[in-house]
């Protein structure tokens, strides 16, 4: 005769193993997560190990970014030399078409919509205006000439300015007590400067006929402002 099992020990039986088993089972997968942290953990310093990124070569890759606009730039800039207004009254199809980038139309003085235009065409921040004063912004400013650099500018000082291919220049005329007439620096010399400038001529007026390249004494220069480069060099 077979001997009957008493329901309580079963009921008991299967409470501890479910208890047991609810005790386990986080168990083994806190011992995971802390296994696969630990494998994580392992891989990060080995790929650091390995690897031969620096953080020296971040600020390579953006001075490499900086030189390749500032060849753009300047692509751009030689690309419109030979420009001339129509009648001389600032009109012309590639005259308007400056002017029309700053929301004019022909007829005003287009030296700044030039420079304005010309950063646009290489994908370069810029102001969008034919009022050449707005492109010598404080934060932008790599040679304020005869004056104490201000907190915010890019500058080492008067005597020492920091000036590359595609910045911008500033003639200041005591007339309008204002910067009235801009253009690319092109070539930086002891000096002198070469420059690309829109609506000048031959003598290198502020009101001329067309783009020319220039040759200007850099004790003419009132500012210099860079809008390519983060930081000056």
């Amino acid at each position: 005769m077979k001997k009957k099992v008493n329901p309580l020990i079963i009921i008991l039986s299967v409470l501890i193993i479910k208890t047991l088993i609810f005790l386990l089972v986080p168990t083994r997968k806190d011992s995971y997560k802390n296994s696969s942290t630990s494998i994580s953990s392992k891989k990060k310093e080995v790929f650091l190990r390995n690897s031969s990124f620096r953080p020296t070569d971040s600020l390579l890759l953006e001075k490499n970014r900086i030189e390749t606009t500032r060849l753009r730039v300047k692509k751009v800039y030689d690309s419109q030399l030979g420009v001339r207004e129509a009648t001389g009254r600032n009109d012309g199809p590639q005259v308007e078409a400056y002017l029309a980038y700053t929301g004019l139309g022909k007829g005003y003085a287009w030296c700044a919509a030039f420079v304005c235009w010309v950063l646009g065409q290489a994908e370069v921040e810029n102001p969008k205006t034919a009022w050449a004063a707005s492109l010598f912004p404080h934060d932008k400013l790599v040679w304020p000439r005869g004056r104490v650099p201000t907190r915010g500018s890019r500058t080492t000082n008067n005597e020492q300015p920091i000036t590359k291919t595609a910045c911008v220049f500033g003639l200041y005329y005591p007339s309008l007590k204002r910067i009235a007439h801009c253009g690319f620096i092109d070539e930086w010399g002891e000096k002198e400067v070469i420059t690309v400038e829109g609506n000048t001529n031959d003598t290198g007026s502020r009101e001329g006929d067309g783009v020319y390249r220039k040759r200007r004494p850099i004790k003419s220069l009132y500012a210099v402002a860079d809008w390519i480069g983060k930081e000056a060099k």
